[in-house]
């Protein structure tokens, strides 16, 4: 007589509901159970083992396509070549968040340009030029806007910040904001491995680090984002950029500079 796993008890373990786990039976993901003699799904200890799987390729954001070639590999049994797919998938997934997060950016410090604007002038009579309502109302000091960058929400005129600690915000304006990304993103590409300090992340380069640009773009982002808190090292250990910013920062941190290990 066939033992395992019912569908409900392999739901209710791995987190995927029973309507999933047909539904990734169908398309390959899951491999097709062995059957009681009734008819109904039964599965073994792998099948869990390949949910985890699963779930942690969620959790990094691969997609059903991606996570379909991953178990091919999953299924050779090695753990080498799963993780040479996975260092791929996540590399590019790194880039597209760092794309994204450029974006986002861009369109915060728009939103926060048209809410100052729409609080400058309010016609008597039907929408204008100048309302913002219909077209773009701005001026310089509208473009100088800072982006706030924290999760907690303040006030657009007046940000809350602490006695002593600058805003966590940016007042880069926002065409600028996506080649200043791409342009971390090149000088980061020579980051040899990241280490934790307090506070923040430590950098540390190849020998082929370009000097000039590292303090270039160290010196323009202090320039708009002034929590940030940098430090450049040379000794002995090699070329190092360290990075703080307040708690509240830590994942601006991350997300630009990169994660320790």
């Amino acid at each position: 007589m066939t033992t395992g796993w019912k569908i409900k008890d392999v739901a209710d373990a791995s987190g995927f509901s029973a309507n999933t786990l047909r539904y990734y039976e169908q398309i390959g993901v899951l491999p097709e159970p062995e059957r009681t003699a009734a008819g109904y799904r039964v599965y073994d200890q792998r099948t869990l083992e390949r949910l985890a799987f699963i779930a942690r390729a969620k959790q990094l954001g691969c997609t059903l396509e991606e996570i379909t070639g991953l178990t091919a590999a999953w299924d050779g049994g090695r753990c080498g070549p799963i993780q040479d797919q996975l260092r791929r998938l996540v590399a590019d997934k790194i880039a597209a968040a760092q794309r994204q997060l450029a974006e986002l950016m861009t369109f915060t410090s728009e939103l926060q340009h048209a809410a100052t604007a729409l609080e400058r002038h309010r016609p008597e009579g039907p929408c204008d030029d100048e309302c913002g309502c219909v077209t773009e109302a701005g001026d310089a000091d509208a473009a100088a806007q800072s982006v706030n960058l924290s999760a907690k929400p303040t006030a657009i005129a007046k940000p809350i910040t602490l006695e002593g600690e600058p805003e966590i915000a940016c007042t880069l304006a926002a065409g600028s904001m996506k080649g200043r990304i791409d342009d971390w993103q090149s000088l980061l590409a020579h980051v040899e491995r990241r280490e934790r300090i307090d506070d923040g992340v430590r950098s540390v380069f190849a020998a082929s680090v370009p000097i000039t640009e590292l303090i270039r773009l160290v010196t323009a982002e202090q320039d708009c984002c002034q929590f940030f808190r940098f430090s450049i090292t040379v000794d002995t250990r090699g070329v190092a950029l360290e990075v703080r910013a307040p708690q509240d920062a830590q994942p601006i941190v991350e997300s630009m500079f990169g994660a320790p290990a």
